[in-house]
């Protein structure tokens, strides 16, 4: 072993260990540590890279399933669609650098997602991300909260569209509990013929190990450990530990991995993401069962002086680790040489279960594999009692009741609330975002950014895969069963409302500390919430990823799941967009309207009320998962006929703000007007009516000479015609009184501005 400082209690708590995890490191070791060893513990065990405090409870999620061909596991999931095509995809956070340093972290985030796709032998063909950010005019943290959103939208928008795919979906969410704690989740999809996946394995006693790519630097050392870890006041100090990444160095890192698998030179691959070197190559011999001997003299460097402990913690980008078949290194290292880029043979694979790291002669580390992977910690934190529904959601009913009565007596005025709820954060125009995207490079892209899903085309085939990310905090705050039953439902309805049908899933739990009893009681109640929707719906879990510790100065985000599905389109003709198209069509609500308005966004916009006042005392909508496929299999058998127009989900916002984004000139090819008249035989308040958000609902239009078919399908599922298509004026009358009525270019305007007026001021 080589002479390096003996390891300290500073040093151990410096690593992120507790004395209890200590412990077991030098009983595994049955001595002390090297610096370069308690490194590897360091980053294979933090909260972001062994899932100590999630692994219990991830197992209940539903992971298999007809079309399932690589579950959870390995770099990214994979499902098939047919004529021996798959595709790969996952979702991963990147909150905790995109703060330190939001350009070079919202870009690494895209860069990591894309290399998860990739080595799995699939060519990336979209890309999509969920962020969301503090209030842009908060009164102490709107700068910084708004140079965060800045910062993140650059860095997305340089390494996506250098890179050359499309950002072609996703979310932009604001609320308080996310100032200066923004979440980015990237999300990747590539397609790969079935026989042509690949995997992370370290195979065959004897093959060598190579390194490719981008040469090694101290950009991101300690990563991982930093992301397991909450903000303070020195947050900003930990710069050093974001890493730098280049866009157009993995463009030809893409081509050369593709080429290299086609060659069949490969016997496995793996991204040296978080925890660079050491995560890449013990999962590799882990799930091979094999050991690995590297020299780390051979690492291509761009730094002098580096250490065995720098090299292999380092998260230098856009660099991968391949074990080749033996005898044919030569061909990769030619394959990657000619790409302009670094191949190198740095180790080979070996009997037994050893990581085994040389450096300039000197034995640096020697760590059974399976110790830094499966025998990680894994802890059942203590849960606090969960909180039902019930004086808690009455309290909040009450406020609500009492605030819409106050505004009664002031006004009756309900234009002006929808130009309100349409001007509002969460749900105006996202386009200053995805205009700075390129969606439309390889030209698969059959659905822009702002529908209910985003969707590619499949050129071989006549297939189309769809794909939406969804979340809603404010829902898992207050009820995370059911808030998560919620956000899964919604992500199955979009890509219904799209013509597909929902195949799979991934996953990205966005949480605060795992240490605090009422998180782990959150995060436990949101998975069991997530596997009964999933497993309704029929789509499994194939990937994901869990982000503890998003907490910043002791205040938390909130519990915020978020949702990756994705949905396949047998025919693209059947495609369905959500703008209204022809004068005299018919519209129609699909599900039924209830009085659920306690933790909506009217709530917060209109009445006031604030986040913390609805997680202490509001109440999400009911869903009942079987009514909800019951609509979901309803709109497909209406698009499979191709009977529909149009369909979009009615959530945020409600019915009003639905009908209102159906009108607008950028989802259509003009701008449509419509009348609408509802009844309101429930007696349900109007502000329910208009502005409550009931799941499982869908607006459609469609010929008058289509009515009848659609009833037939219909069945006795809810149907209600409400209204017809035409003119220039959006109107809403409610048993006979009009209660909404401008120009749709009124409500489009203060929709499509919003965003960039709050940037400016």
């Amino acid at each position: 072993m080589t002479n390096e400082p003996k390891i300290t209690p500073e040093i151990v708590a410096q690593h992120g260990f507790t004395p209890e995890e200590y412990e077991k490191v030098l009983a595994i070791m049955g001595r002390e540590p090297s610096m370069t060893e308690l490194g590897i513990f360091s980053v294979m065990w933090s909260e972001h890279c062994s899932y100590k405090s999630s692994r219990v409870h991830l197992k209940r999620l539903p992971t298999s399933g007809e079309r399932v061909i690589v579950p959870p596991g390995e770099n990214a999931g994979v499902v098939d669609i047919g004529d021996d095509w798959c595709v790969a995809f996952k979702v991963e956070s990147h909150n905790h650098p995109s703060f330190i340093e939001p350009f070079q972290g919202a870009a690494t985030g895209v860069g990591g997602i894309l290399r998860d796709v990739f080595t799995m032998g699939a060519r990336p063909i979209a890309c999509m991300n969920s962020l969301r950010f503090g209030p842009l005019d908060d009164p102490k943290n709107g700068p910084r909260n708004t140079s965060i959103l800045k910062g993140c939208v650059d860095g997305i928008a340089f390494y996506g569209n250098c890179f050359g795919v499309p950002t072609i979906g996703g979310e932009v969410v604001f609320d308080e509990s996310y100032s200066l704690n923004p979440l980015v989740n990237a999300f990747a999809l590539g397609i790969v013929r079935k026989d042509q996946i690949f995997f992370g394995k370290a195979e065959g006693v004897g093959n060598p190990v190579l390194y490719v790519g981008s040469k090694t630097g101290r950009d991101g050392i300690h990563g991982a450990t930093m992301a397991s870890a909450e903000f303070d006041e020195e947050a900003l100090e930990k710069r050093p530990t974001v890493q730098v990444g280049d866009p157009f160095l993995e463009k030809l890192l893409l081509e050369a991995c593709l080429e290299a698998m086609r060659s069949g030179a490969i016997a496995g691959i793996q991204d040296m993401g978080a925890a660079g070197l050491t995560s890449s190559s013990v999962e590799m011999a882990a799930r091979a069962g094999t050991g690995l001997e590297l020299d780390l003299s051979l690492v291509p460097q761009r730094e002098t002086g580096m250490t065995a402990y720098e090299m292999m913690l380092s998260e230098s980008q856009e660099r991968m680790l391949i074990v080749a078949k033996s005898g044919r290194e030569k061909q990769v290292v030619d394959i990657f040489r000619k790409w302009e880029l670094d191949a190198v043979v740095i180790g080979k694979v070996v009997e037994g279960h050893h990581l085994r790291v040389f450096h300039n002669g000197i034995l640096e580390a020697e760590i059974p594999v399976d110790t830094v992977t499966d025998a990680a910690p894994k802890y059942e934190r203590p849960m606090a009692a969960a909180v039902r529904e019930g004086e808690k959601g009455r309290r909040g009913e009450e406020e609500i009741r009492s605030r819409i009565e106050n505004r009664r007596s002031k006004t009756e005025d309900q234009t002006e609330d929808l130009k309100r709820l349409l001007a509002s954060p969460n749900i105006c125009s996202k386009r200053w975002v995805y205009t700075q995207y390129d969606t439309m490079v390889r030209t698969n892209t059959a659905v822009l950014p702002g529908a209910d899903a985003a969707v590619v085309r499949v050129k071989e085939t006549r297939r189309a895969i769809s794909m939406c990310l969804d979340g809603n905090g404010k829902f898992a705050a207050i009820d995370p069963r059911t808030g998560a039953k919620l956000i899964v439902a919604e992500s199955a309805r979009n890509n219904v409302c799209v013509g597909a049908r929902p195949i799979a899933v991934t996953n990205c739990l966005n949480f605060p500390s795992p240490e605090r009893p009422e998180i782990m009681r959150a995060f436990s109640e949101v998975i069991d919430g997530i596997s009964e929707a999933c497993e309704k719906f029929e789509t499994p879990i194939i990937s994901g990823n869990v982000s503890f510790y998003n907490e910043t100065d002791g205040r938390g985000i909130l519990p915020t799941p978020t949702i990756g599905m994705v949905g396949l389109v047998e025919d693209v003709r059947k495609l369905i967009t959500q703008g209204f198209k022809d004068d005299g069509d018919l519209i129609a609500l699909l599900g039924a309207t209830r009085d659920d308005l306690a933790a909506s966004e009217y709530a917060q916009t209109v009445l006031g009320l604030t986040t913390d006042e609805l997680v202490a005392n509001g109440v999400v909508p009911a869903i009942d998962l079987d009514f909800e496929k019951q609509v979901q299999d309803t709109l497909l058998k209406m698009a499979d006929e191709f009977l529909l127009k149009s369909a979009h989900d009615c959530a945020d916002g409600g019915l009003a703000v639905t009908i209102a984004e159906s009108c607008f000139s950028s989802l259509n090819r003009a701008a449509c007007g419509a009348e609408i008249a509802l009844s309101n035989a429930g007696g349900i308040p109007v502000e329910s009516l208009l502005f409550g958000e009931t799941p499982s609902r869908i607006v459609i239009s469609f010929a008058p000479e289509n009515l009848e078919k659609i009833k037939e399908i219909a069945g006795n599922c809810p149907l209600e015609v409400i209204g017809r298509v035409g003119g220039g004026d959006l109107k809403i009358a409610i048993d006979g009184e009009e209660k909404i009525a401008a120009p749709v270019a009124e409500f489009e305007t203060a929709w499509q501005t919003a965003l960039e007026r709050r940037l400016e001021r």
